[in-house]
């Protein structure tokens, strides 16, 4: 054989052997930057991706529940993964993407012939005709079709939201331009100011229309993020950071997740515990009918509607759409008398702040849900048969508005009528004399009290005093209430405090007053302002008495004693251990909801005392120390106003700064005018020391010299700068603290605490923003670090 034969012979042989050794296509695992119709179809089998140039993003076949794909796509390449567009049909293993000769996307499921493809794309020209996945994520087919346009439940950085819509997984929860929807129809959520949303910034801003803003927790960071609709129907922003590995919440649109209808279903209450977790119950009188739906039914249904009662919910409201009738009532027995007269009123919603709220649910009882971040003197009254026994479950503060008592007052039947004239002109006469004889009694009683009075108030100069003002006590009926001052339950800057009890049984704190300026007419008026100051979250005056050159107070008696006591008694302990007395009962311990619930009470009292006063009152003295407890743990600040009695130059001596050193904001060291911010300052440290549970002074695992150390500060670098929340919570409770379900409220005060104690006054916020900003009704931006130059600044 010659030489020119063997040579292509060998080579034949050759390639065939590289050919044969080479696995089918088909079997390879590959990732790919388009798709074509030369390398189509795609099969779910062949473990193939489409990925983004910068790969970020991939798409492709994704397994699904029962042997199932679904065509998606998804961040790449991260720990947690996050799908944020698919195909929503469920696919078999035989499942075909291809595009045709003629130029379409086409998307089948095994051997049927529909195009499961959301739209019709079709390329004008077959040669374009190619699917790839940009590096924002969009995926593109040919210039004419793009899922931006088509999104499912998520949007993505800089995706024009206006103009698309979103829909949960679930299919019960839709997005659309400004406002969140059940059921495609009823609106439970509408954007700040009502602007549509346009895009979302990798710096966590959503831009909306007409210049309006919403802000993420992390502002500024560029990162990972998406904007998703969950089946729970919250729309909440995400942002993943590479080093925690998972994806975090840092905005959602409804904080309480009981507002959101459909949670439950009809009849049936929404409970939350303030996290992301959420159960039903069935109020009173009724009982679950469907656990699927959560909805429950009547036990007793209506037989009479004249046999009718109502049981009352405390933080108990209704939502119900078109079943809910708004109506102005004179009072509450109007807002009920309305209710008795429908018979398709299954109850009614009564507000007794004095504005005549009065709300009617008629036909069904919809999107009901509990919360005690409701008005405090707001109730639901549901209607139920008077042979129902079951007890209201709900009970609130509302109690404590109950201040008068029916009395029923029974008439004597008049006599038989008598034909005796005599016997009549007796009776007129006796019943004149009677009169008469009462009538100089009281007259000459009147007259023996007006003029001890009288002289009393020429004595004193208070010919004119204020009607409606406190009752004025003697210092003979303060000390025999008190058993002569034996039961000292507590000592302050302003004086002593004792336990006592008045002739009408009721209990009282009796606070003897120290170094109190001006004269009893002065005297006088300042109390009466005190009186007139009332709030769910203030220690409630009863009196006083100025007599024998004694000024006292008498307050109501608050059982549970004083924050301080709760915060601080691990410490407490051992300083009582070291001094040789007999440690007491401990209190218990207070979990993260009641210490919210603290927080949020004292800066709405605070707020009264600044904004809703008839006069400008400045408490000057905020700390745990003055925040006492009642018996449902509600907090009540006690000595607000008496600043009022003293002289500023008292306040700020030596001696009260060493009192409550550590709660005075830096400005009382200047010659500054004192406004309401200084006690924002005091309130924020106090807030910090409800979340940390120490003293504001005692020193932390820190390096820093003692004479350098300064409480907020250190809080700072703990939680933004070494993010390590958790080293600067109560050590009582820490094994508690949950971060799913406490993160966003400790997040709140730790925050609302950072702005409070901004050294320059005019940087911290008004003490009604600060209630807001513990609410979660406003967004809260990223706190400076609090400092204390502000002293050293000319």
């Amino acid at each position: 054989m010659s030489l020119s034969l063997i040579l292509p012979f060998s080579l034949f042989l050759l390639l065939l052997l590289l050919l044969s050794a080479a696995p089918p296509s088909s079997a390879q695992s590959q990732n790919f930057s388009s798709l074509t119709a030369s390398n189509s179809p795609w099969l779910p089998t062949q473990d193939r991706l489409l990925l983004s140039l910068n790969s970020v993003f991939a798409a492709g076949f994704r397994p699904s529940p029962s042997d199932a794909y679904t065509f998606s796509v998804w961040y790449y390449n991260i720990s947690q993964t996050a799908v944020v567009w698919s195909v929503r049909a469920q696919l078999g293993s035989s499942a075909t993407l291809s595009i045709t000769a003629a130029g379409q996307l086409v998307l089948t499921n095994g051997s049927s012939s529909r195009n499961l493809w959301p739209s019709n794309a079709n390329a004008s020209q077959a040669s374009s005709a190619r699917l790839v996945l940009s590096d924002d994520g969009n995926l593109i087919f040919a210039d004419v079709w793009e899922s931006f346009n088509f999104p499912t439940d998520t949007f993505l950085p800089n995706q024009i939201m206006n103009g698309t819509n979103l829909t949960s997984p679930n299919g019960r929860f839709s997005f659309k331009s400004n406002q969140l929807l059940f059921n495609n129809t009823e609106s439970y959520w509408t954007a700040p100011n009502g602007n549509a949303f346009e895009k979302l910034n990798e710096t966590g801003l959503i831009v909306q229309e007409s210049g309006g803003a919403i802000y993420s927790a992390d502002f500024g960071e560029s990162w990972l993020r998406r904007v998703s609709l969950g089946n729970d129907g919250n729309l909440r922003l995400y942002s993943y950071r590479p080093g925690l590995g998972k994806w975090t919440m840092v905005w959602q649109s409804i904080p309480e997740l009981c507002k959101i209808h459909g949670t439950c279903g009809s009849n049936s209450i929404c409970m939350s515990d303030g996290g992301n977790s959420t159960h039903c119950v069935c109020p009173p009188g009724f009982q679950a009918a469907s656990t699927e739906n959560y909805e429950c039914k009547r036990k007793i249904p209506f037989t009479d509607l004249a046999k009718t009662k109502f049981i009352q919910l405390d933080y108990v409201n209704f939502s119900g759409g078109s079943n809910q009738t708004d109506l102005v009532a004179r009072n509450f027995s109007d807002c009920q008398a309305q209710c008795l007269t429908k018979s398709n009123c299954l109850g009614f919603m009564f507000n007794y702040d004095g504005t005549g709220y009065c709300v009617l649910q008629l036909d069904r009882l919809l999107y009901g849900y509990w919360s005690p971040g409701t008005a405090t003197a707001n109730a639901m009254f549901l209607r139920v048969d008077n042979a129902e026994t079951d007890k209201t479950t709900f009970t609130g503060l509302t109690s404590v508005l109950e201040t008068t008592c029916p009395v029923t007052i029974s008439l004597p039947q008049p006599p038989q009528e008598s034909s005796t004239t005599t016997r009549m002109i007796a009776i007129i006469c006796t019943l004149f004399a009677a009169e008469l004889i009462s009538g100089i009694a009281f007259f000459w009683a009147f007259l023996k009290k007006y003029i001890k009075y009288r002289n009393m108030a020429q004595t004193l100069g208070l010919e004119l005093l204020p009607a409606g003002g406190p009752k004025r006590f003697t210092y003979a009926e303060i000390k025999a209430a008190t058993n002569g001052f034996a039961d000292l339950i507590g000592k302050g800057g302003f004086g002593d405090v004792y336990k006592g009890e008045l002739s009408d049984k009721r209990v009282v704190a009796v606070k003897c007053l120290k170094s109190v300026a001006g004269g009893d007419a002065e005297f006088w008026a300042e109390v009466t302002i005190i009186a007139r100051m009332h709030h769910l979250n203030l220690v409630r005056l009863w009196g006083f008495c100025a007599e024998k050159g004694q000024r006292i107070l008498v307050y109501e008696y608050v059982p549970n004693g004083s924050l301080d006591k709760y915060l601080f008694q691990s410490r407490r302990s051992v300083d009582e251990e070291e001094m040789g007395e007999v440690v007491g009962q401990r209190k218990p311990v207070l979990d993260w909801s009641i210490r919210y619930r603290i927080a949020l009470g004292v800066a709405r009292a605070i707020a009264y005392l600044h904004e809703e006063c008839l006069e400008w009152v400045l408490h000057c003295d905020i700390k745990p120390e003055n925040i006492l407890l009642g018996d449902d743990f509600c907090p009540k600040i006690s000595d607000f106003g008496l600043a009022k009695l003293r002289k500023k130059e008292d306040m700020v001596s030596m001696s009260r700064i060493r009192g409550t050193r550590g709660y005075m904001a830096p400005e009382w060291a200047k010659t500054d005018q004192i406004t309401p911010k200084a006690d924002v300052y005091s309130f924020g440290m106090v807030l910090l020391e409800i979340v940390s549970g120490v003293r504001n002074f005692e020193m932390q695992g820190s390096l820093v010299e003692s004479a350098d150390w300064y409480f907020p500060g250190w809080a700072f670098d703990k939680v933004f700068k070494e993010m390590k929340v958790e080293d600067i919570l109560d050590c009582q409770i820490k094994h508690a603290y949950d971060d799913k379900v406490h993160f966003k409220l400790v997040d709140r005060m730790v925050k609302t605490a950072m702005w409070c104690l901004q050294d320059r006054p005019e940087l911290r916020p008004s003490m009604g923003k600060v209630a807001k900003m513990i609410e979660g009704t406003v967004e809260i931006m990223e706190p400076k670090k609090p400092t204390i130059f502000y002293l050293g600044d000319e």
